[in-house]
């Protein structure tokens, strides 16, 4: 099925395999690569807490050989071709990609196809692998920045799987077993759970050929593509907790403000990111000036979206000295208090919509981000959108909507996440 054919985006098209797998290219003739991805309908989002973490570790271990191939043989074939290949764990997907020449296509595919279908997982690899990803939770922790992130998820939506870090922590890694991780693997790694994206000089027919090679007699049966995710009803409206703190002895406090936001599926996402970039999204946003230009109280400040199934968060972050943290908070507040009572003006709403609508055509000039918004387009929305449709509905949005989904956002209960030199007796005054 053709779903677009423009200026602004390629040639794209869709196909529906048997047993539910998803196939979608989108055609550039104008460049010499191609990006291939295989995406998997799970993420942190979907474990529990006995095995936290089991998403991201299995996205390593897939790496370490296959029924056909060792982990060497696997770096060596896309050395050998210049390639990349590499893959990442989100909250509600996990994505295994490789960045090519389009005459290299036909290896990337067979590489992706063999990881995700024939993975070895041994117990050997597992605890290797192990010891990886304990080192990429201690980088985490050792840098507050990224650090503040996953503490403000946790402080907003408390022990819900949306709480926990895509990492999973120190305990629930030690305890994986290699059960647990295989397990995980032979459960969660369905043909209906699967969408292969593809952009650059590819043709979709050339993609359906080698993707058909690869997935082999595992495309057989009836079943249909794995429903679009909608998110748990017990999903938190207010934040779990007030705030949350890492101490640490640091020369600057990292500080994340926020609420509970929109669904990924609520009509008032446009009219939401046309507000926070005005907000916090970028030099010209009423935060960076008021915070940073004016007064100089911090080097970083700014907003931020995000959406999942049934619910999101909006968030401020800022770094500034330990003796700046009442100011620039005190300003936050104030700020966010006289959008939500005022709402913008017709001049910052256009300069949103202006920095949306050339960020988006500006971040779809190569390959990957081509096929990654196929991707997320299929797993995340069930559809597709053809860029000229995104761009319209950022033209719709008004100062009166802007206004509206602000008074809601904006005036939402509130938790602070800290790290930085502080007590939890002392949070209360911030």
């Amino acid at each position: 099925m053709v779903l677009d054919v423009d200026e602004v985006g390629g040639r794209v098209e869709r196909t529906e395999l048997p047993g539910g797998l998803r196939v979608l290219t989108e055609t550039m003739p104008g460049v010499l690569s191609a990006t291939v991805g295989i995406w998997v309908g799970v993420g942190s989002r979907d474990e529990t807490d006995a095995v936290a973490g089991s998403s991201h570790f299995l996205e390593h271990l897939l790496f370490k050989g296959t029924g056909s191939r060792s982990a060497l043989e696997i770096a060596t074939a896309m050395d050998a071709v210049g390639g990349e290949m590499n893959a990442f764990t989100a909250k509600e997907h996990t994505c295994y990609y490789a960045n090519v020449l389009a005459s290299d296509l036909p290896l990337a595919v067979t590489l992706l196809g063999d990881l995700v279908t024939d993975a070895l997982n041994t117990a050997a690899d597992l605890e290797s692998e192990r010891t990886v990803v304990l080192e990429e939770i201690a980088m985490r922790d050792d840098e507050p920045s990224d650090a503040v992130h996953d503490l403000f998820a946790e402080t907003l939506f408390g022990g819900t799987a949306l709480g926990r870090s895509v990492l999973g922590s120190v305990e629930s890694i030690e305890a994986l077993t290699r059960d647990d991780v295989d397990g995980w693997y032979r459960r969660r790694y369905t043909i209906p759970s699967i969408v292969v994206t593809a952009a650059g000089r590819v043709e979709h027919r050339q993609v359906m050929d080698l993707v058909t090679a690869a997935f082999g007699s595992r495309l057989s049966g009836s079943a249909r593509p794995a429903a679009l995710r909608q998110g748990e009803a017990e999903a938190p409206t207010t934040p779990t907790r007030p705030t949350g703190l890492i101490r640490r002895r640091t020369e600057q406090t990292h500080l994340l403000l926020g609420s509970v936001g929109l669904g990924r599926l609520d009509e008032r996402r446009y009219a939401a990111a046309v507000m926070e970039t005005a907000v916090g999204g970028g030099m010209s946003s009423r935060l960076f000036q008021e915070i940073r230009e004016k007064r100089g109280l911090v080097y970083s400040v700014g907003s931020a979206l995000s959406h999942y199934a049934g619910t999101g968060s909006f968030s401020v972050y800022a770094g500034c000295s330990p003796k700046r943290v009442p100011e620039v908070l005190r300003l936050v507040r104030e700020e966010l208090a006289r959008v939500a009572a005022e709402g913008l003006t017709a001049e910052e709403v256009a300069r949103g919509r202006g920095q949306l609508k050339g960020g988006l055509v500006l971040g779809l000039e190569d390959t990957g981000s081509r096929m990654s918004r196929l991707g997320k387009s299929e797993l995340s929305y069930g559809e597709y959108l053809p860029v000229r449709e995104v761009l319209d509905r950022l033209d719709g949005v008004h100062e009166d909507q802007v206004r509206a989904v602000a008074a809601d956002l904006l005036t939402r209960p509130t938790c602070l996440a800290v790290v930085g030199p502080y007590r939890e007796s002392e949070l209360d005054r911030l």
